[in-house]
């Protein structure tokens, strides 16, 4: 799996997100707005993103924090452990 977090700073929900990501021990890979994109930028490659983080997976925007909690816990559900990098 492979896991691009677009984040800002001081952003609660970035910051759930990445915690998240790491307790399941999933490698992601931080994007920083200012640093590394624009806002701008951001509107092209995904036009709805509303708020932060926007979490991409596999190249598709899943939404942010909440919805890569729904898909992590569906995930271990469906398979009855953790979804791990690999």
């Amino acid at each position: 799996m492979n896991v691009t977090i677009y984040s800002r700073e001081n952003c609660g929900h970035c910051t759930k997100a990445k915690m998240l990501l790491a307790s399941r021990n999933i490698s992601f890979k931080e994007m920083k707005l200012n640093e590394d994109f624009t806002r701008e930028y951001l509107l092209e490659l995904f036009p709805s993103a509303t708020t932060f983080p926007v979490v991409v997976v596999d190249g598709f925007n899943i939404g942010g924090f909440d919805q890569l909690s729904k898909m992590l816990n569906e995930q271990t559900e469906s398979t009855g452990k953790f979804l791990i990098e690999g």
